[in-house]
């Protein structure tokens, strides 16, 4: 897939107020920090697309690029940052509860995971909510470029037997690197392999 335009739609704060065309939504989340926008950005090809930041939780709504007038990319707010207060958290989780359980546009979440940590149990059980509500996913691993590759594989390798605990089949997973640009086929060609056949 080429990416000829990605433009910034809208920004909402409920799935009821996102857009109701029908487009097919990719959605992208992860835990705060994770890199999140530097991938979208990286998978876009457009510099400054999804806005960066040192200063984790910034992304506090849901917002819809429009890529090729065809499908949204959805940019949401980041799980488990502990310097925002609690009800803003609580508010937080509830959007991202009930635009997983209720969106119908949605097609697949891309859940990021920082491939330099050990698993993280917050990301284990915001895997297993996914899976347990039928929400099909994949699982990016991001930052591959920051560590010894020997350090990387072993972290994916403790992931997929964390998850082999509670799941028959694993979900797809693909590697990345917003620096090189690694992994950025893979993840277009696997929206373009979703779209065709939602289309068919």
């Amino acid at each position: 897939m080429t990416i000829k335009s990605a433009v910034f739609t809208v920004s909402s704060p409920s799935w009821r107020k996102c857009p109701q065309d029908g487009r097919p939504e990719y959605a992208f989340i992860g835990r705060s920090n994770v890199g999140k926008s530097s991938l979208i950005n990286m998978l876009t090809g457009i510099k400054g697309l999804a806005k960066t930041s040192g200063r984790p939780g910034k992304t506090q709504l849901i917002n819809h690029f429009l890529i090729n007038n065809d499908w949204y990319l959805v940019d949401l707010p980041g799980y488990g940052y502990a310097r925002t207060s609690k009800s803003t958290r609580e508010q937080f989780s509830a959007m991202i509860r009930e635009y997983f359980l209720h969106r119908e546009a949605l097609v697949n979440t891309y859940v990021l995971v920082d491939s330099r940590i050990p698993p993280q149990r917050i990301d284990l059980e915001f895997i297993g909510f996914l899976g347990q509500n039928g929400v099909p996913l994949t699982i990016v691993f991001t930052k591959t470029d920051k560590e010894k590759q020997r350090e990387v594989m072993g972290n994916i390798k403790k992931l997929k037997q964390a998850l082999s605990e509670m799941w028959e089949e694993l979900p797809p997973m693909i590697l990345t690197s917003s620096l090189t640009g690694y992994g950025r086929d893979a993840l277009l060609e696997q929206i373009e392999t979703i779209n065709t056949s939602i289309q068919q």
